[in-house]
């Protein structure tokens, strides 16, 4: 199971990070998972504001 979440930076671009994490996992924890993700790479600068992040489940159909 991962979680999508979306960032914004200061280049004005959205970059959408991948994170896996339990489906009970707790937005803050997706966020800065991401946000830390972003802060490694060669991007520009993205905003901290939490309020700012969108974050989404990516639900895929159980294989049987």
């Amino acid at each position: 199971m991962f979680w999508l979440v979306a960032l914004l930076a200061q280049d004005g671009l959205q970059y959408v990070y991948r994170v896996y994490a339990p489906d009970d996992a707790l937005p803050a924890d997706l966020f800065w998972a991401a946000f830390h993700c972003h802060d490694e790479g060669p991007h520009p600068r993205a905003s901290d504001r939490f309020d700012a992040a969108a974050i989404w489940q990516n639900r895929q159909p159980q294989q049987t």
